[in-house]
């Protein structure tokens, strides 16, 4: 079975790998489609929390199902992606229905192997029907439903100026789950490439570049002085996370999507002033994957909007480090196991 391991930063290896047998409540799956995200970028610059190496990477999947048990409503051969977040259905969180966060959570490609093989095993609890969907359109399902899954953590109300921080897959996504829950969308980056494609391909009208522009003050122009009432950062960079904090209007939701390894850090005095509310947004629960799915059925979303570049499994080891060039114009990477 063709495998490919990150074996340490910066490193890939094929290898033959062992293919996996039916277990009790498990299901197999053939892998068709493997999406590249941050995640996958991060563990290959060793950038990434809670991680460890050797690791088979993917968690964006599409594929058949092969063989089940356990799985009612589930049939051999069509086609499935999966919700990647293992849970252990005890913790205090998943007795509370927050299985995305459960404490002993394993993350499929990140805190155990991954979808870069022919096949995977999993638990037949993640299977997600492929409702006529193609297998590149349900490979974009997770990374949307992200977005979906901050856009409801921050309870957006039609009409909100909503400012998204960066402009990659789960900021764009998130942008365009916002602009469905009826915001008023600002895009924020440093990437006018980037920038360009929030406004030629998802309609957003207000774009700041944050290298160019005065930020704060373009968004005082563009609310009419009021500041976004959420923020909602999709970078996991640090500076970009404590500047952000600035840009809130009084009484505003401050969302944080990207995650990075260090300490945040924001003026006690000017966050209680405004009687802010700080929360993070981890994975996505079965809900917002639903919401996707319908999003994509609708014609709302067009997931093969975001697929910029190609590659067959047997190219990503000598094409994987140039995606980390922003230069390149990456949005979404694909994977086809084909």
């Amino acid at each position: 079975m063709r495998t490919l391991v990150c074996t340490q930063p910066g490193n890939f290896e094929y290898l033959d790998g062992i293919t996996p047998e039916l277990k009790q409540s498990h299901a197999i799956l053939k892998i068709r489609r493997v999406g590249i995200c941050g995640t996958d970028l991060h563990a290959f610059e060793g950038t990434q929390p809670f991680f460890e190496y050797p690791r088979i990477l993917g968690h964006e999947l599409a594929g058949e199902l092969v063989e089940f048990d356990n799985a009612p409503g589930f049939t051999a051969g069509e086609p499935v992606t999966i919700i990647p977040y293992f849970y252990c259905g005890t913790c205090i969180a998943c007795r509370n229905g927050k299985q995305n966060c459960c404490s002993r959570i394993k993350v499929c490609g990140v805190h155990q192997d991954g979808g870069m093989v022919d096949y995977l095993a999993v638990p037949s609890y993640s299977l997600v029907h492929g409702q006529g969907l193609s297998f590149d359109e349900l490979a974009l399902v997770e990374p949307l439903a992200i977005g979906a899954h901050a856009v409801k953590r921050a309870g957006i109300l039609p009409g909100e100026y909503v400012l998204v921080v960066g402009a990659g897959p789960i900021g764009l996504g998130t942008m365009q789950l916002a602009q469905i829950a009826g915001a008023k969308v600002i895009a924020l980056d440093v990437n006018d490439l980037r920038l360009n494609f929030c406004r030629e391909k998802l309609g957003i009208t207000h774009v700041i570049n944050a290298l160019k522009d005065n930020v704060s003050e373009a968004l005082m122009t563009i609310t009419n002085g009021d500041m976004p009432t959420v923020v909602m950062d999709a970078t996991g960079n640090l500076k970009a996370i404590n500047n952000a904090f600035s840009y809130m209007a009084h009484g505003a939701r401050y969302v944080l999507i990207g995650l990075q390894k260090e300490s945040i850090s924001f003026s006690h005095p000017e966050f209680h002033k405004r009687e802010a509310t700080l929360m993070s947004s981890r994975n996505a629960t079965s809900a917002d994957f639903e919401h996707v799915i319908d999003s994509m059925k609708k014609g709302l979303i067009d997931p093969k909007t975001y697929i910029t570049h190609r590659v067959k499994l047997e190219q990503v080891k000598d094409t994987f480090e140039s995606w980390l060039d922003p230069s390149n114009g990456v949005i979404k990477a694909m994977v086809s196991m084909d």
